[in-house]
């Protein structure tokens, strides 16, 4: 009987020199990859913003209303997943008019969930997860049409806003860091076991993930840079990924919302990198992301659970390559969708 390999073995065949994508858009378009792009470059794509929703009345307004004034207001779709909200979360959606779908999960399913409803519902080719607190600047949706494809996976950058400095957004015209990012500067701690790989450092670290792996190609063939490996680049806060991908690596696993916090989009990151598709910053996509009021309240509760997502993720690195799961996602989520209320 044959062995099938493993998703972790396949990573390590994985290349991510996205060289020739990057060099080719330029030599086309005649536009740097990590410029913003024209609204007019646009023209003819489509794009479904997918926004899962749990309790966000704090920040979706702002969310929303940045959509609305992209540069390429009509050529995307906004679609809202509720997760069972108990705030005003669901009445801020209903009556914006940026929200073409809205969506209502009556009982908690998770991020994970929501994000499946949303890419079930999506009508464009590409789908653009966005955190239901990102705010993104005005070229950010043509920036991300223009230069998705069916082999890419496209991410963008948050630079965390204080919940009191959340109004700056809009008055003040201020721009997002990249470097603000994590995995565009980080700084980690000496003499504590990190999260992700177990390491310990014996000394003060200035890490420019990002550039030090000249923007993630050096993370092919399962190679990592300290605490960070490629599927960990992949990030939900601002994702744009071909639908056809997602539905034939059967999209989130819904157990990560069940068992805490996190790693459900490194998940999702790893079956699509062992598919094929090439993980492409755009560091031009930043947004705002915006605190809750009780920030390092919720911060600590997600921590707690996320020894347990870390050991699931582990333990599916081991398991075969996920592939061919378009009918069993499609039977599933319209399973779901039929517990769900369709309220546009």
């Amino acid at each position: 009987m044959a062995v099938t390999e493993s998703l972790a073995a396949t990573l390590r065949r994985r290349s991510n020199n996205h060289s020739p994508v990057t060099t080719g858009f330029e030599a086309l378009t005649g536009y740097r990859w990590h410029e913003p792009t024209p609204a007019r470059l646009a023209a003819g794509h489509r794009l479904s913003v997918v926004i899962p929703a749990h309790n966000v009345a704090h920040c979706l307004r702002y969310v929303l209303d940045a959509l609305a004034v992209q540069s390429v207001r009509d050529a995307f779709e906004v679609i809202v997943v509720d997760d069972a909200s108990t705030d005003e979360t669901l009445s801020i959606a209903r009556a914006h008019p940026i929200v073409l779908r809205l969506v209502r999960i009556r009982e908690r399913a998770g991020a994970a969930t929501a994000r499946n409803v949303g890419t079930a519902l999506a009508g464009a080719d590409t789908i653009l997860y966005l955190d239901a607190d990102m705010v993104l600047p005005r070229h950010v949706i043509a920036d991300v049409m223009v230069r998705a494809a069916a082999n890419l996976a496209l991410i963008g950058f948050r630079h965390n806003l204080p919940y009191k400095a959340r109004q700056r957004v809009q008055e003040s015209g201020m721009m997002p860091d990249l470097y603000a990012d994590h995995r565009a500067r980080w700084r980690p701690p000496v003499g504590r076991r990190l999260m992700y790989s177990g390491l310990v450092l014996d000394r003060p670290l200035d890490g420019r993930p990002l550039d030090h792996t000249k923007d993630l190609r050096d993370l092919g063939f399962g190679r990592g840079y300290y605490d960070w490996d490629l599927p960990r680049m992949v990030v939900t806060a601002l994702l744009a990924v071909p639908r056809e991908a997602v539905l034939d690596v059967g999209g989130f696993d819904p157990e990560f919302g069940r068992l805490g916090w996190g790693m459900e989009d490194t998940h999702l990151g790893a079956k699509l990198i062992a598919s094929g598709l090439l993980v492409v910053p755009l560091r031009q996509a930043v947004g705002f992301h915006l605190d809750p009021p009780d920030a390092e309240a919720q911060w600590r509760a997600k921590l707690i659970g996320w020894r347990h997502t870390l050991a699931y993720y582990r333990g599916l690195l081991q398991r075969p390559a996920p592939t061919g799961r378009t009918h069993e996602f499609t039977t599933h989520l319209n399973t779901l969708r039929a517990q769900c209320e369709v309220l546009r």
